[in-house]
């Protein structure tokens, strides 16, 4: 496969994800806004931060290192997919092993809530567990489709699924109120089980199909999905180590402020359950736009650079790309973390108002939106210069960048702690910021070395046009205005006068994101918008 195809699936991945995202998303805020009418912020707090916390655990210290590892392309094209889903099938064995050890934790170490508040708790620890088990069980199928670049198949799959699941949710919720979390129980069941039994469908219909033949894909039959001999390729095996080793300091970065609430309860159940409904409304579009293409441009760099190559040793033609493709995608995250900066700002009380009414708009919620808004920026930048740096890093180097992980995760628990002692829910944030701001340092510089004995510059794609920058802090100006004259209490007229303003003030943006970046503007019509990429193809 060339390098075009490679940006070219790597492109449509990436569209498709976004699309999956914002119909993920989207259907949880609906589906959050629908419950608290329905159940107490307590019942939010226990399943959106401990119960999640221990199914997203389980899930990423099983399969994040095997997912990482088996994408990337050191192993050469010729690799035994035999041997990889050999490897892969190891989730399943360890994915029993930390559900049955976080279990425990979660049962008999962790504060038990109230049961006249928040009933079956213990069976819901067990039934989150068994839904990350089931998870891992589609875990080959999924590599799979990653690999060879199979987007259909993840959006139907994961789109169904979460339709099943809030659909289970609605109904329970309206007609069972008093089963409590065997509601949510239930819903991440259904949710995990769609999720695998729509992978074994493909699969089935798709081995030893004309389809597959004409891919040339590796496996005739649905028994090579089956563990078989040889067994595993160990320079894979070795470099799932090294990512796995990471892995714990990942997950202690991304879900920190969770660990921090459940183990050392700086905040109440109920205060847990408004903090975690503030972040997920602020972190929506970081999720459903920066997540989706961190993911698929990982796939792309590690694809076409070679792991622990200088530039001077690989194709001129793949690096060229890659640093290109790098740039375009540094401005377009950063473009997009200015805009909700600016605005985010100046509708954070407005939208807490519309969502949840005075439960979220009154007292720290728009503080912790306005927050998060900033820190959104932060989370753009990051997710790109990463998903990079851990395409292009050796093994060794990965084992390096493991220790300054670690120094990481240890001082974002300890910040964490501090802060949210001093500042409550927004000590959370300004802890994250903090150790953003040092990863996206880290990965800054490596990539800088990288690049520096060659004729590209991607990094050239963090500096706006003056312009741009000009536009955004008028707008930053006339809508905090606005916001102090128009919203909230002055009724559905004022709210808007002031929705209309940010909507004049955006457009002006959004025209000088057209006038002065053209290379931007050219690579999100020919990569990420399927209809002008057929064109242009």
């Amino acid at each position: 496969m060339s390098t075009q195809d490679i940006l070219k699936n790597a492109s449509t991945l990436a569209s498709y994800n976004v699309l999956l995202q914002v119909m993920f998303r989207v259907f949880t805020f609906l589906l959050n806004a629908f419950t608290l009418r329905f159940v107490s912020k307590e019942l939010i707090g226990v399943v959106n931060v401990r119960l999640t916390l221990l199914y997203t655990t389980l899930v990423f210290l099983s399969r994040e290192a095997f997912r990482r590892a088996c994408l990337s392309a050191e192993s050469g094209t010729n690799r035994s997919w035999r041997q990889v889903i050999n490897l892969l099938w190891l989730t399943v064995p360890l994915g029993v092993l930390w559900a049955i050890l976080l279990g425990c934790v979660w049962l008999w170490l962790l504060e038990v809530p109230d049961p006249q508040t928040v009933p079956h708790y213990g069976p819901a620890v067990v039934l989150f567990a068994l839904s990350g088990v089931q998870e891992l069980l589609g875990e080959p199928l999924w590599v799979l489709a990653q690999a060879h670049m199979f987007v259909q198949v993840k959006v139907i799959a994961e789109s169904l699924a979460m339709i099943a699941k809030c659909s289970v949710t609605v109904v329970l919720v309206v007609f069972a109120p008093d089963w409590g979390l065997y509601i949510f129980s239930a819903g991440q069941l259904v949710y995990t089980g769609f999720l695998v039994l729509c992978y074994v469908v493909y699969f089935i219909r798709f081995l030893g199909s004309k389809e597959a033949a004409k891919k040339t894909f590796p496996l005739q039959h649905i028994r090579d999905l089956l563990p078989s001999r040889p067994l595993v390729d160990w320079t894979v095996a070795r470099l799932t180590w090294s990512f796995f080793k990471q892995s714990f300091l990942k997950q202690i970065l991304t879900e920190g402020e969770r660990y921090v609430m459940t183990f050392l309860n700086v905040l109440s159940f109920g205060d847990q359950g408004i903090y975690d409904i503030v972040n997920n409304l602020g972190s929506m579009v970081a999720r459903f736009i920066f997540l989706p293409i961190e993911e698929s441009f990982y796939i792309f760099f590690a694809k076409v650079l070679e792991r622990g190559r200088d530039v001077e040793s690989q194709k001129k033609e793949d690096v060229a790309i890659a640093a290109e493709v790098l740039e375009c995608l540094l401005k377009l995250v950063l473009v997009i973390g200015l805009i909700i900066a600016v605005f985010g700002y100046a509708y954070s009380h407005l939208a807490l108002d519309l969502y949840g009414g005075a439960m979220l708009s009154s007292g720290s919620g728009p503080g912790l939106l306005r927050c998060y808004s900033c820190y959104v920026l932060l989370l753009a930048a990051n997710g790109v210069t990463e998903c990079f740096v851990f395409a292009a890093m050796s093994q060794q180097e990965v084992d390096k960048y493991n220790l300054v992980m670690l120094a990481l995760s240890v001082s974002f628990l300890l910040l964490s702690y501090m802060l949210t002692w001093w500042a409550g829910g927004v000590g959370f944030i300004l802890a994250n910021c903090l150790n953003m701001a040092l990863r996206i340092s880290h990965s800054l510089l490596y990539i800088h070395r990288y690049f520096q004995s060659s004729q590209w510059k991607p990094l050239r794609g963090l500096k706006p046009s003056p312009l741009l920058l000009v536009v955004l802090i008028i707008s930053a100006g006339v809508t905090a205005g606005s916001e102090a004259v128009f919203c909230c209490d002055g009724g559905w007229l004022f709210r808007m006068v002031h929705i209309g303003i940010g909507g004049v003030c955006l457009l002006f943006v959004l025209l000088a994101v057209l006038l002065t970046e053209t290379q931007l503007v050219q690579f999100v019509k020919t990569q990420l918008l399927p209809r002008y990429r057929k064109k242009h193809t």
